[in-house]
Formats: C-alpha cells, structure tokens, sequence
C-alpha cells in the first residue's frame, strides 16, 4: 500500500486511535481521539477549544497516535503515526460533521457545535503493522514531505553466512541470497535476536 492507503486505513478503518501529548512538565498524556479524515498527506481530528488536550496541542504542535484494530492480538492490525500538528479552525467542521454524523448526538446545535476546532496532522512518519498475517507484516512511510525513517535491522557484507541467525528469527524472514543471509524487512518482528547471536557482529540495527 502507499502512504495514502495507510492514511485513510487510519481515518476510515480503524478510526479511533490514542493520542499522545506533552504536558508543561514535559510528561506524556494520552487521549482517546477519533481520526475523522485523510487525504494524501494528512490526518485530521477535532477537539474542544475549552480542553486541556488543545492546549497541549497548541503549546507542543506535536503529537503521536496508535490506531488498533482487531478481535485479539493476533488478529490486530496497528498503525502508528507520529508528526506535526496544525490548527485549520471552524471552517473544515461542516465536511467533518457530515463524513462523521454521530458527532452531530453529541454536538447537537450549531451553538454547540462553535466550541469545535480541526486539527491537521501535516508532516510525520508511521509504520504499519499487521499481526493476522502469517508472516506478519510491517511497513514504514512518511508524509507531508517528512523523510521516512526505516527501523529494525540489517545484515551487512561481513556475514559468513553460519545460518545462527536463522535459527532464532521467530518469523523465519532471514533467507540466504548467494553468498550472505537478508532480512525480508517486511516481516521482520525487529525483536533483535539475530544482532545478539551473529559470531562475526554483521547485524546492525538500521
């Protein structure tokens, strides 16, 4: 999928995420904030202007959410985002409230309704990952022009290629390509087994 797609999977899918922020003491905060819109680059929400959580989002302009949605753990998918954030104001609530209409039960009136304000999450990065695939399956992006950060591990040119590594990766995603062992990246659980085992030091963490 393309960044886009793990976007409005967010938004459209799962919808409900838990939001972090940094309070004045610099300590985190979560809040449990529905995604109510996507397009290709952004993630938006809304909140009370009277809300500790706006202030938050005012004084940091940065948060971080994960997104979960599955029966259990190993039905779970998860996308976790993390980027800057923007107020756009009033003018984005009508489209929200329409794409939205429960939000219409619990802001009834248009009196009410004026305590409201859209948030954009503009530039970040997140990663997809999902647990009801066998093997799992995982990915990275970025958006808003933000670079993406790969994470996990990497064999190197200095494996001799003795298989331990393969012996300890719990998703059997380490395979042998001509001369030295790969991770298949996308099914990697980055849980580090095969960086503690090499003999030779040629897993590094990326």
């Amino acid at each position: 999928m393309e960044t886009k797609d793990y976007l409005e999977y967010v938004a459209k899918v799962i919808h409900r995420s838990v939001i972090s922020t940094v309070d004045d003491e610099n300590l985190p905060v979560t809040a449990a904030i529905d995604i109510m819109d996507s397009d290709e680059d952004s993630l938006y929400f809304l909140t009370a202007k009277g809300k500790e959580f706006y202030k938050r989002l005012k004084n940091r302009g940065f948060v971080a959410l994960t997104a979960m949605k599955g029966e259990d753990t190993m039905s779970t998918v998860a996308v976790s985002v993390r980027g800057k954030v923007r107020e756009l104001g009033y003018e984005k609530i009508p489209e929200l409230f329409e794409k939205n209409p429960y939000m219409k039960d619990i802001y009834p009136t248009e009196e009410s309704m004026k305590a409201l304000t859209v948030f954009q999450i503009y530039e970040g990065t997140g990663e997809w990952f999902d647990l009801s695939k066998k093997p799992i399956e995982r990915d990275s992006f970025g958006f808003g022009g933000a670079e993406n950060k790969y994470q996990g591990y990497y064999i190197t040119d200095e494996c001799i290629a003795c298989g331990k590594c393969v012996e300890v990766c719990p998703q059997d995603c380490i395979i042998l390509d001509s001369t030295h062992y790969v991770i298949e990246q996308e099914h990697c659980l980055h849980c580090g087994n095969c960086m503690t085992i090499c003999p030779v030091n040629a897993v590094i963490r990326r």
